[in-house]
């Protein structure tokens, strides 16, 4: 009987665990947003010293793939070459040239366990020469994977997109075929894929802007079946697709150079689209306060849209002078970012630029509440801020992490060295911080409050 009841008991704790346990399912978490509210996260930390650091883990290869976090699993992909001379460069530099490494890589998944770093378990996914070149800045991992709790999906590009259970076991593969997407000037430069899958219900879908025939579509979690597809007139676009879920009805929206769209997720069917974007995209969308935010910065034009979730039907786009519409609740042309995707944390807007320029905006308003580098180290920023506790967090290219107190006005906090090149967005699960360096994946705790969990 004392043995029936202790395993319920044991059930019970851990169902308890599992229940409350904070996921980062996907890029930037749940539906992109980058937050992670309920837990207490550390300000300070210092890997050199081993300060506030939980475990530092060695991943072999070149990735700019974003960890994810599934109750105790953390999960990781890497591109492995075979050339040791491989070539990459991070900085502030605007250089078209891809990267001349064409040997044989190792397409790699990783699951780690998330108190300790210990490895679960490896799996190759693929093995051979990539099929497209990528930019001296990218990789060939550079698109997040995401998990549902109970199947996890990476996706290579060209290398095609595979689907694992829990325990490492592949239950399906799906080869996409041959994703170019380069600069669209002149197609003999590749510059590789880096648009993350995301999950709604029982799909899968993933957003592939290339130099010819590119395409949105979905794919059964269950066996890998296509399941619809719809075809864009589009060039290479880099951002994610985001789930967008309002009181009205679920919208699949994605951000790329001729148009940001509005789908059906269950279908593919376009509702609605909205001219006006850069000739690059790369952010992915978010969703805040009834709004829909597409934030960009290339030539000609920098612009933040701000459209109201579940509205927008047909073209929606901003005529000659307009800065709102029926759908469009506010706009800016100046002001947008490159490469890091915008946060809204509370009442406010932070857009980080690629040089470090930090811009805040009243969210609801598009108001601008300042304007500040957020250090004065000349820099490059490419990983996408993320929020909790109260914190904003940016990650720069040249190994600092800057924690800033979120509100209207600029508050720098910390400046916490990594002493690695940061490409990755981090994660946040249980108030620890995951960092994927050049070389390491790093979980920041702050130990004292670790140490007070472990003693009750």
């Amino acid at each position: 009987m004392r043995t029936r009841i202790f395993a319920v008991m044991v059930t019970i704790c851990w169902l308890a665990s599992s229940t409350f346990a904070q996921n980062w399912p996907a890029f930037r978490g749940e539906k992109a947003a980058g937050v992670a509210e309920g837990k207490s996260t550390p300000v300070n930390w210092d890997v050199e010293k081993n300060s506030n650091i939980a475990w530092k883990v060695e991943i072999p290869g070149l990735a700019h793939a974003s960890p994810i976090v599934w109750e105790d699993k953390v999960f990781v992909i890497t591109a492995v070459s075979s050339d040791p001379k491989s070539v990459f460069r991070a900085g502030y530099y605007g250089d078209v040239d891809s990267a001349a490494d064409l040997s044989k890589h190792t397409f790699k998944v990783y699951c780690l366990d998330k108190k300790t770093g210990k490895i679960q378990w490896e799996k190759v996914a693929y093995e051979g020469v990539p099929k497209t070149k990528r930019h001296i800045k990218s990789s060939f991992a550079s698109s997040t994977p995401v998990t549902d709790g109970k199947y996890v999906v990476a996706f290579f590009g060209s290398e095609g997109m595979y689907c694992y259970d829990l325990k490492g076991n592949l239950k399906w593969k799906q080869d996409l075929g041959v994703l170019d997407s380069g600069w669209f000037f002149d197609p003999d430069y590749q510059w590789g894929t880096a648009s993350s899958p995301i999950i709604y219900k029982d799909l899968v879908i993933v957003q592939n802007d290339i130099q010819k025939g590119s395409f949105i579509a979905a794919y059964s979690l269950k066996d890998g079946k296509q399941v619809w597809k719809t075809m864009r007139e589009e060039i290479p676009s880099w951002g994610s697709p985001t789930i967008v879920e309002s009181k009205q009805r679920v919208e699949l929206v994605t951000n790329a150079t001729k148009a940001a769209r509005g789908y059906d997720p269950l279908t593919g069917k376009e509702l609605w689209k909205l001219t006006g974007n850069p000739e690059v995209t790369s952010t992915t969308p978010i969703a805040a306060h009834d709004l829909i935010f597409i934030c960009n910065s290339y030539r000609p034009n920098r612009p933040i849209y701000a459209i109201k979730q579940g509205a927008a039907n047909g073209d929606i786009s901003l005529k000659q002078g307009e800065t709102t519409n029926e759908f469009v609740a506010w706009s800016l042309q100046n002001g947008g970012s490159y490469q890091p995707t915008p946060l809204a944390y509370g009442d406010y807007l932070y857009v980080c630029n690629n040089d470090g320029i930090l811009r805040v905006y009243n969210a609801k308003t598009g108001e601008r509440l300042y304007q500040q580098r957020i250090s004065d180290k000349a820099g490059s920023y490419s990983a996408s801020p993320v929020a909790a506790d109260g914190k904003v967090y940016f990650s720069s290219e040249d190994g600092d992490v800057f924690v800033l107190k979120a509100g209207p006005k600029f508050e720098l906090l910390s400046t916490n060295p990594v002493g690695e090149v940061m490409m990755a967005t981090p994660a946040i699960s249980d108030g620890m911080i995951f960092i994927r360096g050049q070389k390491h994946l790093i979980a920041v705790a702050d130990k004292s409050v670790q140490s007070q969990k472990a003693a009750k």
